[in-house]
């Protein structure tokens, strides 16, 4: 009975370290940004106002940023899926005789790589820059998600049970596609959730290969907001009463930038969180 008690009391202090930082960005998000600086806020907003949120979503970039973002996340985490299981499944056939050689190519790419002036001009002879199939197509497969598909196929698909269905006539594609995936939907689940999280966090390919705005996804016209505000937040290009308005609610657009960005994952998590938590089993050892 104590150990329980100690167990729970240990998990909800692990509970309120982890959730704090966040209930502290929503609660900074709409508060007066002096009270947040001089460390008054702490458990509940004070000196309310949406102001922050105001000024981001009455700049219309935003909602391009929006588009594009979940264009280029459903597109790529799709095509992700697409190339991904199929190859891991591929790998973890031990019929396979050149599957440890395919394995050795793809492992040497986590370690070895073109660089990014290469990978540029390659991407720019594909005529890939400034368009939005760079955020799809390249890096299309992750290796570290690659093999940890072909480890949950390897460990959690008996041999014998394709045996099985080929006794039955299933061919390998049948047996993928009508026993594998529906057998799968832990691992599909985690690494969709890592391929999502992935695209939707993308800054680096929009900063380097884009340049039309109108292709331009959510963290970087997020970044844009951001830097715009704290030069008005420094005093810059303002002055006067303005410029004091601009720098007390400075924070409030930082924090709120946050919000927007993290929401929508925050949103779709819980709906995938049961074969989350089974997916991050997969590895272990079993008893």
């Amino acid at each position: 009975m104590i150990f329980d008690i100690l167990i729970f009391v240990f998990s909800v202090f692990v509970f309120l370290i982890v959730a704090y930082p966040l209930y502290f960005v929503v609660i900074a998000s709409v508060s007066d940004s002096t009270l947040v600086s001089t460390g008054q806020v702490t458990l509940y907003p004070k000196g309310f106002s949406l102001f922050g949120y105001t000024e981001i979503f009455k700049d219309t970039r935003i909602w391009v940023g929006y588009k594009n973002t979940i264009i280029y996340t459903v597109l790529g985490t799709v095509l992700n899926l697409l190339l991904t299981l199929p190859a891991a499944y591929v790998l973890s056939r031990h019929e396979f005789k050149a599957r440890r050689i395919l394995m050795f190519v793809f492992v040497v790419t986590m370690f070895f790589n073109g660089g990014l002036i290469p990978t540029y001009l390659l991407m720019k002879e594909l005529n890939l820059t400034n368009n939005m199939w760079v955020f799809i197509i390249p890096f299309s497969v992750n290796v570290f998600n690659l093999i940890i598909v072909r480890t949950f196929f390897e460990s959690s698909i008996p041999k014998e049970l394709f045996e099985a269905a080929q006794m039955d006539g299933c061919s390998h594609f049948q047996f993928f596609g009508k026993v594998v995936l529906p057998l799968s939907k832990a691992v599909i689940s985690v690494v969709g959730l890592y391929y999502l999280v992935g695209h939707w966090n993308d800054f680096f390919t929009g900063l380097i290969y884009i340049r039309d705005y109108s292709l331009q996804p959510l963290q970087i016209v997020l970044r844009d907001i951001l830097l715009s505000n704290q030069v008005f937040a420094d005093g810059a290009g303002s002055g006067g009463a303005s410029g004091g308005y601009a720098q007390r609610y400075a924070d409030q657009i930082k924090y709120g930038v946050i919000i927007v960005s993290t929401l929508p994952i925050l949103i779709v998590y819980p709906f995938i969180q049961k074969y989350f938590e089974k997916g991050v089993m997969i590895g272990s050892v079993k008893g």
